[in-house]
């Protein structure tokens, strides 16, 4: 059956222009003019299933862009369910993999930017991003989030995530239907400058303007809105505000991801300038593994199949790190694994979940087959 499904999987692929490249060589071994390929590499000495996806950087064809689980910060499903909704007017998803570690309701751990949609901050964790130049980057962001109040002075922000009751937390309707919060402030807010406002997008400064304010917490997301809630141990920070005030909003990180369309988080780096990173946590132990990698020429998404003996053993970050090496990168981030790893492809999950099914998780990293009208964000 797994013979015929794969047939059917190649067969597909050679119909829209992508190939699917034999067991016996590494992908990086394929000559170029291939703009997308998949391989699968099956190495019996261990034994390793590995599944590899390729991109060529510089086809006009595909970009990569992340996805969120039902359009929202809280709730999950499988990566195939994620393809499925994948907004038509941008593109076609051809192949994905899952993305970042997240919290049990699906909050991502990191940050995530979706076809330019700013929708969860920096953990000061390693990620990876598309940055404004179409560069491939794996660093760790910092989060430099902040309300400005009209004094000038600042005071730090989180984004749709829980919200604690010393700290102040950004919500946008990509949270959900409220807030989520208990006890505390919250400001509603409204457009100040319509061009400058929603959808909330990364490396930007402005105005937004307070359309009511409310003590109970919980506060509906509605569309256009915004809603800045504050816990209750910090409440003393917030000078005395009211309906028609203005404040600011700063969405800086560091390194500036100013004009980023597409990020997702994940870590640790594995593979920096060429060489393995080292100095990971439980660097030996094995698991099935998903990561991406890049060199001058093209990204690879990476899945290893893992804790199925006679199948694939899975590896540790040390093998996972080397085979990057091999496969000519110069640069690699590991994401989330485990039960997490899923590699899909074609309408297909092709990689063999850890768990005997896919496992619903909160976002994934995915090859967008572009549409010659896609219109973005910034478009």
């Amino acid at each position: 059956m797994e013979r015929v499904i794969s047939l059917i999987i190649v067969l597909i692929a050679l119909s829209v222009g992508a190939v699917a490249s034999p067991n016996g060589g590494r992908p990086g071994d394929e000559p170029r003019g291939k703009p997308f390929s998949y391989h699968h590499d099956q190495i019996s000495t261990v034994p390793w299933s590995v599944h590899v996806l390729k991109l060529d950087r510089t086809s006009p064809e595909y970009e990569l862009d992340s996805v969120l689980a039902k359009g929202t910060i809280i709730g999950m499903e499988s990566l195939a369910d994620q393809m499925k909704s994948y907004p038509t007017n941008i593109g076609r998803p051809v192949g994905a993999i899952n993305g970042d570690f997240y919290r049990n309701d699906g909050d991502p751990e990191g940050i995530q930017i979706c076809h330019g949609e700013l929708v969860s901050a920096p953990s000061g964790r390693a990620c990876f991003w598309v940055d404004a130049l179409g560069n491939p980057r794996g660093d760790e962001v910092q989060s430099l989030f902040r309300v400005i109040w009209p004094s000038g002075a600042g005071t730090r922000i989180g984004l749709n995530e829980e919200r604690a009751k010393d700290a102040m937390v950004l919500y946008t309707p990509k949270m959900g239907p409220s807030s989520r919060t208990s006890g505390g402030r919250e400001f509603v807010l409204e457009a100040d400058d319509p061009n400058q406002w929603l959808p909330l997008r990364i490396g930007t400064r402005f105005k937004a303007k307070i359309r009511e304010i409310r003590e109970a917490g919980n506060t509906p997301l509605r569309p256009g809105q915004m809603v800045l809630s504050v816990g209750p141990n910090v409440l003393s920070q917030v000078p005395k505000l009211g309906p028609g005030d203005t404040i600011e909003l700063s969405t800086a990180t560091l390194p500036d991801m100013r004009d980023c369309k597409t990020a997702i988080g994940g870590g640790p780096r594995l593979v920096v300038d060429r060489k393995p990173v080292g100095g990971w946590r439980s660097p030996n132990e094995r698991h099935p593994r998903t990561a991406v990698g890049w060199n001058d020429d093209y990204i690879f998404l990476v899945l290893v199949d893992g804790r199925q003996p006679g199948l694939s053993m899975g590896m540790s970050f040390t093998e996972l790190a080397d085979y990057f090496v091999k496969l000519g990168c110069t640069h690699a981030v590991n994401l989330d694994g485990g039960g997490s790893a899923s590699m899909w492809l074609f309408g297909q999950t092709v990689s063999s979940p850890s768990e005997g099914r896919e496992r619903p998780i909160a976002n994934g990293l995915s090859v967008i087959k572009k549409n010659r009208d896609a219109v973005h964000l910034d478009d």
